[in-house]
């Protein structure tokens, strides 16, 4: 026995970065995840950039319609900050079709319509978790 290794025990949770202007969709999102992964929130697409540095989410869910500055703008600012390990995954109600242009244009990891709530939301952010960045 290697009395070295650290201990075993459950992995730490995940922390899923949530940044909407919209403070229900924010406490909705917050109260389904919560459960499952660490959640933080904020309520504005300017400092996210500082955000990320200091707090090193694994997952940054992010609306992409912001009054100053659209969220797929605030991907290419933020990446510069983030950990490698970290996600940029976009959240909106726009159609698919323009999610993904956005997501792809902006080097997100991927995209989901806020139609995607509760069991599958969770679901689908463990997926984008595990998956390695640049696998499409």
């Amino acid at each position: 026995m290697d009395d070295t290794a650290p201990p075993e025990g459950p992995a730490p949770r995940a922390l899923v970065l949530v940044v909407d202007d919209d403070p229900a969709q924010l406490e909705l999102v917050r109260r389904t995840l919560a459960p499952h992964f660490e959640v933080q929130t904020h309520r504005s697409a300017l400092g996210v950039s500082n955000l990320v540095r200091n707090v090193e989410p694994d997952l940054v869910l992010l609306d992409v319609n912001f009054p100053a500055l659209k969220g797929d703008q605030v991907v290419s600012l933020a990446r510069r900050y983030a950990p490698q390990r970290t996600k940029f995954i976009l959240y909106s109600a726009s159609d698919e079709a323009r999610l993904r242009s956005l997501a792809r244009a902006s080097g997100a990891d991927g995209y989901l319509s806020k139609s995607v709530q509760g069991a599958e939301l969770i679901q689908k952010l463990t997926a984008f978790r595990e998956r390695s960045r640049g696998t499409p």
